[in-house]
């Protein structure tokens, strides 16, 4: 069969990549001239990314479960997502959705854009039977408060047999409620065997209480008992609970890169604990506060 002449720039194009001539002639006679074209077109439509509508096609997509996850992420993460049509969407997926991927998705799409009325839906998603649905809930409360909430994160928190993630997570996320049943349970994380968990309890203990006895237990009750006992208020001198965000160096070639700089998302406060925060994307200035991010949030 003999070639037609469209193909050439694909074969050129490969041959550039450094795939072997040989390889092209044999899949180019095999196949057929019209397969490598459209491999080639494939290969570089996966290069470009999908557009905004594109992307909101995806994520109303009930039929291809795989399609609209990746729609829901790519919306979450655009300027636009906090848009009221997409929240309704996410509130939609994360409730109602019986692919544990997409609702976890949507869970995190709420921990972005949504108030603290959406913790309270997410908070029931802590009873999941999907681990993945699970611990990106706890994450999500991080960024959410409502102290209706409260008793949920902790009772969740001390249940022994939840994997330690989703338990560094829940820890973390109550460090933004100073109340006693609070206080106890972050004290009972501090004996647990894992040391991540004992760090992240003994972390939202101190943003609590302003007070760091590490992590040990029998000191915080004994400073707990005695403000108590004086009837001083034991989280007086608390600080701002800022939930954790990803940070790292920046690299040398990232670096040079001036005219688009790294940037990484800042821990901030959490909708709903202090009335008309910024969006969790705003390009704020650093908190003067170092938090250490001891969970595996976004």
């Amino acid at each position: 069969m003999p070639f037609r002449s469209r193909t050439v720039p694909a074969l050129r194009s490969l041959l550039l990549a450094g795939l072997s001539p040989a390889l092209l002639l044999t899949a180019s006679i095999t196949g057929g001239c019209d397969t490598v074209s459209g491999d080639v077109s494939d290969f570089f439509d996966g290069l470009s990314p999908p557009t905004p509508l594109e992307a909101a096609v995806w994520a109303a997509d009930f039929n291809s479960p795989g399609k609209q996850r990746r729609g829901v992420v790519l919306l979450s993460n655009a300027s636009f997502g906090g848009e009221e049509a997409y929240l309704e969407l996410y509130r939609t997926l994360a409730d109602e959705s019986p692919d544990p991927l997409v609702q976890a998705a949507a869970i995190r799409a709420l921990g972005r854009w949504g108030d603290g009325e959406d913790a309270k839906l997410i908070v029931g998603q802590l009873e999941s039977e999907y681990e993945q649905v699970r611990l990106e809930s706890a994450i999500a409360l991080q960024r959410l408060h409502e102290p209706r909430i409260e008793d949920g994160i902790w009772r969740r928190l001390v249940v022994a047999e939840e994997p330690e993630a989703i338990r560094i997570e829940l820890a973390i996320a109550l460090g933004q409620y100073p109340s006693d049943s609070a206080f106890q349970a972050l004290c009972l994380a501090l004996d647990d065997r894992s040391l991540a968990i004992n760090l992240a309890a003994a972390d939202s203990l101190r943003a609590m209480t302003g007070r760091d006895f590490g992590i040990d237990a029998p000191n915080w009750l004994s400073w707990y008992d005695a403000q108590r006992a004086s009837d001083e208020d034991p989280f007086a001198n608390g600080d701002t609970f800022l939930y954790p965000t990803f940070q790292r160096k920046i690299g040398f070639f990232e670096s040079l890169a001036f005219w688009n700089p790294t940037k990484f998302e800042q821990p901030a406060v959490p909708r709903g604990l202090i009335p008309a925060t910024r969006s969790t994307y705003d390009d704020a200035e650093p908190a003067d506060r170092e938090f250490q991010n001891l969970g595996e949030g976004p």
